[in-house]
């Protein structure tokens, strides 16, 4: 059972005083409203409601932490988290880029995610959702140089795959690959960004979109227990 499925609701906030004051890893899912974001972090998670998403695109205007760890698998949702037994942090960003919402929260937005992703010490890496269609919007291009000269990880996340056909799935994912390869540092090395496909539809690309996130917050390390229990001596 993949580690993943422990999540659970943690906090939400809107501005960055706000942020829980935890050191474990966090990684964050950013993407434009309606590309995927909360049906690819519900399938990822085996739950069907954990990430919201609004019958009205870009109506979720917070930040949603959702805990792994720190809960037992039967507990009652409402039973609170033991904070100091979380292992890592999910972090469901507000979509960006829907026409119909005000300048004021756009604004808003934009300065919570680009202060988040640029300034957040615990954020380990940054899962980028994007529609297979239509992939780099001005939009997605700017969250990834944002958050580029951190140098941590980016993950992007081809959503709707289901929609092309193989050549087309071929291609957009080719396409993506070069447009990443074109980032790099100042001594022209590239930058650790990596991509696949996914369909939650078809069930594509889950068990590795699973394992990729699991390794970039150390979940596919089992932490260390402490074997001395009886003061760490063996029997002779």
């Amino acid at each position: 059972m993949s580690k993943l499925w422990q999540a659970r609701f943690f906090t939400t906030v809107n501005q960055l005083r706000d942020l829980p004051n935890t050191v474990v890893p966090e990684i964050a899912f950013a993407g434009r409203s309606n590309a995927g974001k909360s049906t690819a972090i519900n399938i990822l998670t085996n739950q069907k409601g954990l990430a919201f998403a609004s019958k009205t695109p870009g109506r979720t205007q917070h930040i949603n932490y959702f805990s792994i760890g720190g809960a037992h698998v039967a507990q009652h949702r409402k039973d609170p988290t033991i904070v100091e037994e979380i292992r890592a942090l999910l972090v469901d960003l507000p979509g960006y880029g829907y026409a119909e919402v005000s300048g004021n929260a756009k604004l808003h937005w934009q300065k919570l995610l680009g202060d988040y992703v640029q300034r957040r010490e615990q954020l380990a890496a940054l899962v980028l959702i994007m529609d297979s269609r239509r992939p780099f919007t001005d939009l997605d291009v700017q969250m990834l140089e944002w958050f580029a000269p951190t140098g941590k990880p980016i993950h992007c996340i081809l959503t709707k795959a289901d929609k092309l056909n193989r050549n087309e799935q071929a291609n957009a994912l080719r396409e993506a690959k070069g447009v990443l390869e074109s980032y790099v540092d100042e001594d022209g090395e590239g930058f650790p960004f990596t991509v696949q496909l996914f369909s939650a539809l078809k069930r594509i690309g889950i068990e590795e979109a699973d394992a990729k996130i699991q390794s970039l917050i150390g979940l596919d390390i089992e932490p260390e227990i402490d074997d001395a229990i009886d003061g760490g001596s063996d029997p002779d």
